[in-house]
């Protein structure tokens, strides 16, 4: 393990070189559910080399298609590599989701396919790359019908006109936060099929019982790993920075990333990056460099890895690493864990972004109406619910399929961390934060001038970059 570490920290420093190369923008980190799985999970899909959607035809009425990218240098001649837009696939009904979903949807397509006479398309691409694939293909008649992501996609694809208003004729079914989640200036765009957020996951071999407060597991974790019984006390990802999954230890401590209106949606304006608690949050973090709580090394698959293995005490992370199976997550190698809530630090509260997945309907879709007849008829049912769960481990956003799910151990203890979280932000703002504040988190692992500083800095460079729009 601590060789592999040694690699991360290589294979960082050639990001950081290949990042040079590049237009001198900072890669924005997005959510868990975006990146690592959204945000883990995400980063595990590659495409294939197989021809941009190549279709296998399916003898039900339903095909499959494998959607590919070819980098390419942009025209300004930086080398900082793009994608070439995804052609639509063959079939009436064309949805857009990753390999996890595409496999859990594909017997309902089929359903659907078969009562209908038609031809429903799954097409396959990773899932960091639907929403912008979308917001390019839709409008040129070469997207599809329907998408499957999260509910923070809204503020770019519904201020870029892509997706339409749907109707979910059992929106009081569902759990409020995730009507909510997806409902965007007073109209709802997408019908949810899962709740996500990241809690504590801990070995219970090593550490038996929950701590109480994160000063105790900090104590243990350090004990184990200075010991040697573990090479992690603490397995974060922190390679590349990550303000996503901090995003607990630094509400904890008193900062945030918007404040919120009354109504409970984000004020732009009322940036806590730079208040009180969220500079006292950036003292801490190095602090816990420092003492070797967080190390910078480790990247999301060295995350799973270490603690799959028994080599890591805790870990902080969602239910994507839990339940993967290639590579292998925690279920998969056998680790004895519990999953909870992650405890207060300093007192303080953590609060987890929530992430809500659904499907969102094109707003130029060919065949709208059986877009929505699709949604209301098959994916609004406890059956579609419950088989996207087992899929992705992620609790069902259907009240009833939830219930039959909650008494998993993993679905309690992520939804005891979730109930204290807060709604990711899913305003166009939040663009303009990822890439500042992640290099924020960059400086402050690596050393480099005051914790304060950096995030005033990056506060302030969000600031700019909201105003200019």
């Amino acid at each position: 393990m601590l060789s592999r570490l040694r690699m991360s920290a290589l294979l960082g420093i050639l990001v950081l070189v290949l990042a040079a190369c590049g237009d001198g923008g900072g890669a924005a980190t997005e959510t868990s559910t975006e990146t690592s799985g959204e945000t883990a999970p995400a980063a595990t899909t590659t495409a294939t080399d197989e021809p941009a959607a190549t279709d296998t035809a399916s003898p039900t009425g339903t095909a499959t298609a494998t959607a590919t990218e070819t980098a390419e240098p942009t025209e300004g001649g930086t080398g900082t590599p793009t994608e070439e837009a995804v052609t639509r696939a063959e079939g009436d009904l064309v949805i857009w989701a990753d390999d996890t979903r595409v496999a859990a949807l594909q017997p309902f397509a089929d359903s659907f396919g078969e009562e209908n006479g038609v031809t429903v398309t799954l097409q396959e691409l990773a899932f960091e790359q639907i929403r912008d694939q979308m917001q390019v293909a839709a409008p040129a008649g070469e997207g599809p019908d329907i998408i499957v992501g999260a509910h923070d996609w809204l503020g770019q694809l519904v201020t870029n006109g892509v997706v339409a208003p749907v109707e979910v004729p059992n929106p009081d079914d569902f759990q409020d936060v995730a009507i909510e989640a997806f409902t965007y200036e007073g109209q709802l765009y997408g019908l949810p099929y899962a709740i996500e957020n990241i809690a504590l996951v801990r070995n219970t071999d090593l550490v038996p019982e929950a701590p109480a407060t994160f000063e105790e597991l900090e104590q243990t974790a350090l004990e184990l790993q200075e010991s040697g019984e573990v090479e992690l006390g603490l397995a974060i990802q922190a390679d590349a920075p990550d303000p996503y999954h901090n995003y607990p230890l630094f509400t904890a401590l008193g900062g945030y990333v918007f404040g919120q209106n009354p109504d409970g949606t984000y004020d732009p304006e009322d940036i806590g990056i730079d208040s009180e608690g969220g500079l006292a949050a950036a003292g801490k973090f190095r602090e816990w460099v420092d003492s070797g709580l967080i190390n910078p090394d480790v990247t999301y698959d060295v995350m799973v890895d270490s603690f799959g293995s028994g080599n890591a005490a805790f870990a902080i992370t969602g239910p994507w690493a839990v339940s993967q199976e290639d590579p292998p997550g925690f279920q998969a190698q056998g680790v004895p864990y519990e999953v909870s809530a992650i405890p207060p630090v300093e007192g303080g509260t953590p609060q987890p972004f929530v992430g809500v997945q659904g499907f969102m309907v094109s707003a130029f879709a060919e065949n709208g109406l059986l877009a929505q007849t699709f949604l209301s008829d098959y994916m609004s049912t406890e059956e579609a619910q419950l088989a996207l769960f087992e899929a992705g481990g992620r609790p069902p956003a259907l009240v009833s399929a939830f219930e039959q799910v909650q008494d998993d151990p993993d679905v309690a203890g992520f939804g005891a961390s979730g109930a204290e979280g807060v709604p990711l932000p899913a305003i166009p703002e939040m663009g303009s934060v990822w890439s500042a504040w992640t290099d924020a988190y960059g400086l402050i692992y690596q050393g480099q001038g005051d914790p304060a500083e950096n995030f005033t800095n990056a506060a302030e460079q969000i600031r700019t970059l909201i105003a200019e729009g």
